[in-house]
């Protein structure tokens, strides 16, 4: 999921009155991706799709289909079905597949792979296909715990005098209904101050675990707002009694199962990524756990996504495993792209649409791009000028569109920030026609790659034009 990220850094200082204080915002940088601009499928409720909306322009069948699929997908209706996205470079292929991802939330896995990545792990390119299956299947598990909800009324904390020993204390929460006194150790003190929970506070305590969550300031302390600062959040008292049963959803992945129950690895690997090969018995223990769970009503599977690029980069071996693969009973959606035609397999002599097998393509629901219009490419051009915060005037604008239809759509998104900054050196305010012409000339696309080698080919190493010469040098 490719948003912008902020990172703000702030260094100790001192304030005005000589105390120790904090200084303000010094470092505030933006990474800025080549889809952050996505927001989804840009779909209305009867699932037609908008001329623009979310970040999405144009492509109006194949978002439409994404669209389709998106539902299924939602409805837990479609599992071990797989679609391909084809079309020419440039198209907005990953662009629908971070759109459907933008769409589907948080709660459903989404696996962006590209094939390239299945050679250079250190494991079989079978078990990094497997990894990544399950990293987009979804385990939902509910369970039932008694909670402890409640606004703090009072917190006190006791000290001996010689400052040594465990502290002790008491916690005063209320409801609507009652009011009642806990008596607090040495954990829930730590708790409570790590949560910098205070008077006024709405909290949750799990009984099993001891652990707190603040869930916000009560609405009766509505009127410390500017004491408190503009992103408290108020929420009501609860209401009935202090202790609840609530029933918790955790949803992992089977990656995240497989990893925790490796003793080879355990869970730690999780944060390097270092996961290693998992063996087959392992996983074949947690499905039969899991199918268990499932009748017993703990648990239900949340079918996901695996979207591969350039899946004409994989081999006949990957592509034999996924044919064997999106038939088994838990099976994410595999979501392909490419943008070859006929061309090879892998590792073969063998000619294929699209690079993939007649068998696989058998099974695979065919989603076409087309190149976009003049209009789409300027409307493109000006969702990234503002996601990039570039001012662009509208005869720079139209200059660029056009450099977009002569050359390539990403090679005139490359100029946007090129010419900015050629504005910036300016003094201008806005990037200008003369601002595009100094880039332009100064980088070069591939038609003009193309045609200056073919120019100047014998200055080069290894060119055509000197195959019968030796190089001496």
């Amino acid at each position: 999921m490719a948003a912008t990220a902020t990172i703000q850094t702030t260094v100790p200082g001192l304030s005005s009155t000589g105390h120790v204080g904090t200084a303000p915002e010094l470092t505030r940088m933006e990474r800025i991706g080549a889809h952050s601009h996505i927001r989804g499928l840009g779909l209305d409720d009867a699932l037609e799709p908008r001329k623009t909306s979310q970040g999405m322009v144009g492509q109006l069948q194949a978002r439409k289909a994404a669209g389709v699929i998106l539902e299924m997908i939602k409805e837990g209706k479609i599992a071990g079905r797989a679609i391909l996205m084809a079309g020419a470079p440039g198209t907005g292929k990953t662009a629908i597949a971070m759109g459907m991802a933008q769409a589907l939330g948080q709660d459903v896995p989404f696996t962006m792979l590209a094939a390239s990545e299945i050679f250079s792990l250190e494991m079989s390119k079978t078990e990094a296909l497997t990894q990544a299956f399950r990293r987009s299947i979804g385990v939902r598990i509910k369970e039932e715990t008694e909670l402890i909800e409640g606004e703090i009324v009072e917190i006190q904390i006791d000290r001996s005098e010689a400052g040594v020993g465990a502290k002790i204390g008491k916690l005063t929460l209320k409801t609507t209904d009652m009011e009642t006194v806990y008596d607090l150790g040495q954990k829930m003190i730590e708790s409570l101050n790590k949560e910098k929970a205070a008077v006024g506070d709405v909290v949750t305590i799990d009984k099993a675990t001891g652990k707190i969550t603040k869930l916000g300031r009560s609405f009766t302390r509505a009127r410390d707002y500017d004491a408190m600062g503009p992103e408290t959040r108020f929420v009501q008292c609860p209401e009935g009694e202090l202790q609840k049963r609530k029933e918790v959803v955790h949803t992992v992945s089977l990656h995240e199962i497989d990893v925790i129950n490796s003793r080879t690895q355990g869970f730690l690997a999780l944060f390097s990524g270092d996961t290693g090969e998992i063996k087959s018995e392992v996983r074949d223990q947690i499905n039969q756990k899991v199918a268990e769970w499932r009748e017993e009503g703990k648990s239900e599977i949340v079918p996901g996504v695996l979207f591969i690029d350039e899946v004409h980069m994989l081999d006949m071996e990957c592509f034999s495993f996924l044919n064997r693969a999106l038939e088994d009973d838990m099976a994410p959606v595999v979501i392909m792209a490419s943008n070859r035609g006929i061309t090879n397999i892998r590792g073969t002599k063998y000619a294929s649409p699209h690079g993939i097998p007649i068998d696989l393509l058998d099974r695979l629901l065919i989603i076409a791009t087309t190149p976009y219009s003049e209009t789409e490419v300027r409307q493109i051009l000006s969702i990234r000028c503002e996601e990039e915060d570039v001012e662009m005037t509208e005869d720079a604008l139209d200059v660029l569109t056009q450099i977009g239809l002569d050359t390539s759509l990403r090679y005139s998104i490359h100029l946007i920030t090129a010419a900015h900054l050629v504005a910036v050196k300016r003094k201008a305010s806005e990037v200008d026609v003369e601002d595009i012409r100094r880039v332009y000339s100064l980088f070069l696309d591939e038609k003009r790659s193309v045609q200056y080698l073919k120019e100047f080919q014998s200055q080069y190493m290894y060119s055509e034009g000197d195959s019968n010469k030796m190089d001496t040098a």
